[in-house]
């Protein structure tokens, strides 16, 4: 009788799982294989069969944040006002890196030295850079915003992305009121200097 595979998809998506919630609180210094494989309920074989070695699981991690990315703004619902829509999505990929904010890095700063995207995981970003273009090229479109689209996307999500982690770390100032400010500051500067002028 041939012996039951131990080492399935299942087990696959809960070790992921588990990285992502040993990232969020322990931070990049507590993935480790044991704290994995113990958090996942199962050995360190598993995960050296599963991924190969700890860059394997950043690689899935990574894919796996740009996964969820995704999925957050393809979510977000067209409206009749392109910039209106273009806040929106700002709004939400803010919140989506202080929400996970050690899977952010992961994903946009690479703290961990033996994991560096190749090709294939440079194209996993593809699905959220599709939605950011086609909401700037609806501005555009709309006569709304001037620029190349593409452009346009790469200023505002590096934009975004630095005032999310200048945000998470403190520096955007002590008060609710304040760091709002700066960010209503931050993005409406660069729609409004994007501006289509008559």
């Amino acid at each position: 009788m041939p012996r039951v595979k131990q080492r399935t998809a299942e087990l696959r998506d809960r070790m992921l799982a588990a990285a992502v919630e040993l990232l969020a609180e322990e931070g990049t210094a507590g993935l480790t294989a044991r704290s994995l494989a113990s958090r996942a309920d199962t050995s360190a074989p598993a995960l050296y069969e599963l991924f190969g070695d700890k860059s394997g699981v950043v690689r899935a991690v990574y894919f796996e944040g740009f996964r969820r990315l995704s999925a957050v703004l393809s979510g977000l619902p067209e409206g009749s006002d392109p910039v209106a829509d273009l806040w929106t999505l700002a709004v939400e990929y803010r919140r989506f890196v202080r929400d996970n904010r050690t899977l952010a890095e992961v994903m946009f700063s690479r703290p961990f030295g033996d994991f560096s995207p190749g090709p294939e995981e440079l194209a996993a970003t593809a699905s959220v850079r599709t939605v950011v273009v086609g909401r700037v090229r609806r501005c555009i479109d709309a006569g709304r915003l001037l620029g190349d689209e593409t452009d346009v996307a790469h200023v505002l999500v590096a934009l975004i992305q630095g005032m999310a982690f200048a945000e998470a770390a403190g520096r955007l100032g002590t008060s609710t009121e304040s760091v709002e400010r700066r960010w209503r500051l931050a993005v409406g500067s660069v729609l409004n200097g994007l501006g289509a002028r008559p």
